[in-house]
């Protein structure tokens, strides 16, 4: 019975390999797939899983800026730090720190969460309260919303009230003052 010992031995250890070439190309496969898939991950969709969560904002022209997320939709989030609400334009996020490991789907998000940026500003707007607009480039600029466009808000600043037109491609975020 040996000469079957050394045969069965043989077909174990060929076994073995198989088994072990198998979960090497499957762990292979699983990485490839995995990157894949993160490729479709988005900056929102992982600040939409911090929601209620504490982070830490780098912003274009305006430096760190940490809070509660609160809210993301198309093109903003709402971020609550103190005594101040911020609108913050996704598109001025330079650096997120201490966000989710997790990330939602777009798919997966409320409808409401379709409503722009201008929405948000709208809110401001109507409420009349005073507001800081910090841009991209450093520059602020303090007053009242007066109303919003496609693709601007209109600000009346300084005593005088006069009227700054503030693009949203320049706009970092919008800062409550009350």
């Amino acid at each position: 019975m040996g000469w079957e010992d050394d045969l069965f031995a043989l077909f174990d250890d060929l076994e073995d390999q198989a088994s072990a070439l198998y979960a090497a190309e499957r762990t292979a496969e699983h990485a490839d797939r995995s990157r894949a898939e993160y490729q479709a991950v988005t900056l929102a969709s992982r600040l939409m899983a911090t929601i209620g969560s504490t982070a830490r904002l780098g912003l274009l022209g305006v430096g760190p800026v940490s809070g509660i997320v609160e809210r993301v939709a198309d093109g903003w989030l709402l971020l609550a730090s103190g005594d101040h609400d911020w609108v913050v334009n996704l598109e001025a996020v330079a650096t997120v720190e201490e966000a989710s490991v997790r990330s939602v789907p777009e798919v997966a998000w409320s409808p409401l969460t379709r409503l722009g940026l201008a929405s948000a500003l709208r809110r401001i707007a109507e409420a009349g309260e005073p507001c800081l607009l910090h841009l991209r480039d450093g520059t602020r600029h303090d007053g009242v919303l007066r109303r919003v466009g496609r693709d601007f808000c209109e600000l009346a600043e300084g005593e005088e009230r006069r009227t700054v037109l503030v693009s949203f491609a320049a706009l970092a975020a919008a800062q409550s003052r009350a």
